[in-house]
């Protein structure tokens, strides 16, 4: 996907769209100007990890506040939708979805492995998922970009290994580079809302964004209540056949 340039432009006939990415350790909203070729960031607020839920209306009424703006000025919303905490993912799709349906305007949601990819210039991208496992992007010729949950066992199946991908945290790289030797760890700074609003803005410009009601996260893993609820809902078929 072709990544909008960020510098200044005319802020009459612009799109006004605020970035929204909660997905990580730390998160980020953002608020940009667009067009169909470029995108000029006004402002960007970092949010603290774990406290999206009480931090993140707030963070975005005071970033459009300091640009001299209102909420109801706002034309469109990018929202990174995962993979990352099930909490973060919750909270930044339903804070996104809750202000478009409010205010009538679009949302578009990216993949925070797609903007660690678009920021880094390289195809492939890892973020740690935990439990000694990564969320991986490949890409493979005349094939989309394949996101999937990857332990040692999922590294060993990737056909070929990526020559090289992009990595923002040392516990990824750890695993990587015990699976995949010979492939290139690029390390680059951890995606943000501003990265996001560059690669996805043109999008909603272009009115290419879904219905409302399709919008979801991006989780890649089950949640541990799914997990869980699985195991006690057969442990107690197994006990009632007993």
């Amino acid at each position: 996907m072709k990544e909008a340039r960020s510098l200044p432009l005319p802020s009459e006939n612009l799109a006004l769209i605020l970035g929204i990415d909660t997905c990580g350790p730390m998160g980020s909203v953002a608020l940009a100007r667009a067009s169909a070729e470029a995108v000029e960031i006004l402002g960007q607020t970092e949010l603290e990890g774990r406290s999206y839920s009480s931090t993140l209306t707030t963070a975005i009424a005071q970033l459009v506040e300091a640009a001299g703006l209102k909420l109801a000025d706002l034309t469109g919303i990018v929202v990174v939708n995962g993979p990352g905490s099930f909490t973060g993912v919750r909270v930044g799709v339903g804070t996104a979805k809750g202000l478009a349906e409010g205010l009538g305007v679009p949302v578009v949601a990216v993949s925070r492995l797609a903007v660690l990819a678009a920021q880094s210039g390289i195809a492939a991208a890892a973020l740690d998922a935990h439990r000694n496992e990564v969320y991986l992007r490949v890409e493979r010729a005349a094939s989309p970009a394949e996101e999937l949950l990857a332990g040692a066992e999922e590294l060993a199946a990737v056909v070929p290994v990526p020559a090289r991908v992009a990595v923002c945290e040392d516990s990824a790289a750890r695993l990587l580079g015990t699976e995949w030797r010979a492939t290139e760890l690029v390390r680059v700074p951890a995606p943000n809302a501003g990265d996001a609003l560059r690669l996805s803005a043109a999008r909603l410009v272009a009115g290419e964004h879904p219905e409302l009601a399709l919008l979801d996260g991006h989780y890649l893993r089950r949640s541990d209540a799914e997990i869980f609820g699985d195991k006690a809902a057969a442990a107690e078929k197994q006990a009632a056949g007993a």
